[in-house]
């Protein structure tokens, strides 16, 4: 286990899935994922064979060190070995938290760390809608992850279109 302040991350389990599956599928989340639909523990449990067989997905289950409780997910998913990038991937699921300054951050450091230090990574990037304001703040001001670029009504929600942004951490920044 990847160990922080208030956080440790662990490799996902088989019965950590109805977790994943529950908080996927709280509306005001999935709205912010690219697999937007609702899920079923059929879903999950494809998704589960398929990334961890795969060399380029680490996914972790973010766990609260003081209960040892599961409380959300994270990783980094799709690298790219010649560049040395991957998405990130991150949410707190624990009483809908989505993104917060003691879980969050605590984890976010974690698996930023592991990216860079033990995969020896050089970029970290990730897709968010211009509506899922909370990470794009929390990412900007926290880690100073910058705008890579825009990709214009790239998503669709409330019935309207909106725009997407690539944000990106190098590891020279860190």
């Amino acid at each position: 286990m990847l160990k922080g302040k208030y956080t440790g991350l662990r490799a996902v389990e088989k019965e950590d899935l109805v977790y994943l599956r529950d908080w996927r599928n709280i509306s005001h989340f999935r709205k912010n994922f690219r697999e937007h639909k609702e899920l079923n523990l059929f879903n999950q449990e494809n998704w589960f064979n398929r990334t961890f067989s795969s060399p380029n997905d680490f996914m972790f289950v973010i766990v609260d060190l003081e209960s040892n409780l599961p409380i959300g997910a994270c990783g980094l998913l799709y690298t790219n070995w010649i560049i040395r990038s991957a998405d990130f991937s991150f949410y707190i699921g624990h009483n809908e938290l989505y993104i917060d300054d003691k879980y969050a951050l605590d984890a976010a450091t974690i698996l930023i760390k592991y990216g860079f230090e033990d995969l020896n990574l050089n970029k970290i990037w990730m897709e968010l809608y211009e509506y899922d304001y909370k990470k794009l703040d929390f990412f900007k001001n926290h880690f100073n992850f910058k705008v890579d670029g825009m990709l214009r009504q790239n998503a669709f929600s409330e019935g309207r279109y909106w725009d997407s942004y690539i944000i990106s951490l190098l590891k020279a920044e860190v």
